[in-house]
This record gives structure tokens, C-alpha cells and sequence, in this order.
């Protein structure tokens, strides 16, 4: 994803010489490319994540349109009340791409670990929060941003991820996209935890659960009327999230659906149980430790089943 991002983000800046990027010095092997080709758009602002963001709504309220770059929290939680009073407040054009949401870095800890930071984005009035669930999400996402006018937040990634569609027609901020047809329970999911709803959806099919599947590449604003729709039609909604279940997309899900006045589903979150990682490893073991792999999504869904 990250080398997606930074492809079209080169191409945006190009036809833009509005766009900047800043990096808080990482990330340049990756982001080589951007900075030999438009090295006028480009800053290191050292490790110095917090004055990277205010660099960033200052650069912003003089006409930019301004991406920031780090892994992890570091762009996010380290920088929330920047976020907030510099950029969220002024409807500043700032775009705070993170790399490596969830547990992307999982072998350095804790303090690597994004799964509060949909959650805190989310919770900041003003700001889109956006998570695409593989590479043509992120191409997508990433032209979206470039011509949104706000402050918004971007969940990615690293590399590897599967790529899910061929191609999406008429990508919009704000809107869920079918991935497949199914009956009596649909699956949504954000971000790369997709790669693991794919995975369980054959186990499924083999049980004789047929899932419908959206991706919610926008977490912010929530598409409400998808939401509405499939929870008339099925009996249970499912949501997959590498992220606390606590305020973030599940939660997102969660609020509509106690809105409705009548709806047929019944609705399972899945995600990290309000805890944080005590583990150190590799994204797939945390998956599986924290059960939001492929097998304790198909565990947890043919539980609710019955």
C-alpha cells in the first residue's frame, strides 16, 4: 500500500504543485521517488512528529494542501492535539497518512501498535477517516484525499497486501463498496484485515454460510445508508476490524444500526477486546493471538450461529 500511496501521490503532486509531503525522517527508500521528482513539494522535519504537524497546518492556512508521514501513532496519537487545535479547528487542508495501522509493527511493541487511532481520529469533528483494504482502495483513497478540502486521516498498510478489485467505478468519500452477494450474514470490514476475512469466507462457504462481504474504505463519514440497507435484509452483521472494538469501526457500525427504528440483524464485532498487545510478533501471530484471524472469525461467527 505504502508504495501505492506514494505512486499516486507523485502523480497528484505533479498536476499540483500545491501538495506537499512531509516526512518525520523515515520512510525514504520508500519515499525516494516523491522527493527526485518533486523535490520542491518535499520536507523532513526530523523526528519531531508533533512540530511536523504543526508545520503542516501552518504550510496548509497558506493555500498547501498538505500530506504528513510517519508509521504507526506516531503521525496519529503522538500529534492528536495538533491534530486538533491546528489543523481539525481550522479545517486546515492536512492529510496525516499513517503507515502500518494495526499490528503492522507488532515485533516492536506496544508502542508500535495502531489500534486506538481510528478511535481518536474518528472522535475529532471535521475529520474523514479513511482505511482502504488493498491497493486499489489505497490509489483510490489517496486521489480522493488530494482533492478533498478538510483535514483528513489515512490508515495504510505496509506492502504485501492482495489486491481485491480489478478496478472500482465512481470511488467516493463516505461510501461502502460490495465485494460479493450472500445471504443472511454480511461481513463488513476496514483496512488490510480484509486479507482475513477473505480467508474465512471460503471456510465459511464450506459450512454452508454464504456471507455477503462490503469493504468500508471511508470509516468517517460512515455509510449509513449501506448500513440500513443490509441490516433490513440480513439476519447478522459482522464487523472485522485490527483495531480496539471500542470506538472505532465496529462502533461506527454499531451507532447507526442502534438508530434504526426496525432492523432485521443482530450485529458481532470483532477486533481487539479492549486490551493492549502484551505480545511481540509479527502482524499474522497477533492476528491470531488476539483472534481476529481467519479462524476465530468463522469460530466467532458459527458461535452466534449456533
Amino acid at each position: 500500500m505504502r508504495d501505492t500511496f506514494v505512486r499516486t501521490l507523485v502523480e497528484c503532486a505533479k498536476e499540483d504543485k500545491n501538495i506537499e509531503l512531509i516526512t518525520g525522517d523515515l520512510g525514504f527508500g520508500v519515499l525516494k521517488p516523491f522527493w527526485e521528482q518533486c523535490p520542491d513539494q518535499f520536507t523532513n522535519a526530523g523526528i519531531a512528529e508533533q512540530n511536523m504537524t504543526g508545520v503542516a497546518a501552518g504550510m496548509a492556512l497558506t493555500g498547501k494542501n498538505v500530506f504528513t508521514y510517519s508509521i504507526g501513532n506516531f503521525p496519529t496519537l503522538r500529534c492528536i492535539e495538533q491534530i486538533r487545535n491546528d489543523c481539525a479547528y481550522h479545517n486546515a487542508n492536512v492529510k496525516v497518512v499513517c503507515i502500518g495501522g494495526g499490528f503492522v509493527y507488532g515485533s516492536l511493541g506496544m508502542s508500535h501498535q495502531a489500534t486506538e487511532d481510528l478511535a481518536m481520529l474518528r472522535a475529532l469533528p471535521d475529520v474523514v477517516v479513511l482505511a482502504p483494504a488493498d491497493l486499489v482502495e489505497a490509489e483510490e483513497c489517496t486521489k480522493a484525499l488530494a482533492k478533498y478540502q478538510g483535514t483528513a486521516y489515512l490508515r495504510l498498510g505496509r506492502g504485501g497486501e492482495k489486491r481485491i478489485h480489478e478496478k472500482i467505478e465512481n470511488f467516493q468519500i463516505g461510501k461502502a463498496i460490495k465485494v460479493c452477494e450472500g445471504e443472511k450474514v454480511a461481513i463488513f470490514s476496514t483496512g488490510a484485515i480484509f486479507e482475513e476475512v477473505t480467508a474465512a469466507k471460503e471456510v465459511l462457504n464450506e459450512k454452508g454460510v454464504n456471507p455477503m462481504i462490503y469493504t468500508f474504505p471511508t470509516v468517517k463519514p460512515i455509510d449509513k445508508e449501506t448500513i440500513e440497507k443490509v441490516a433490513q435484509e440480513v439476519d447478522l452483521i459482522v464487523t472485522c476490524e485490527e483495531h480496539n472494538v471500542i470506538g472505532g469501526f465496529g462502533s461506527a457500525v454499531a451507532e447507526v444500526m442502534a438508530e434504526m427504528k426496525q432492523k432485521q440483524a443482530t450485529l458481532l464485532r470483532i477486533g481487539l477486546n479492549d486490551e493492549y498487545s502484551i505480545r511481540v510478533g509479527n502482524q499474522k501471530y497477533l492476528r491470531g493471538q488476539y483472534g481476529i484471524d481467519a479462524p476465530a472469525i468463522v469460530e466467532r461467527i458459527m458461535e452466534r450461529l449456533g
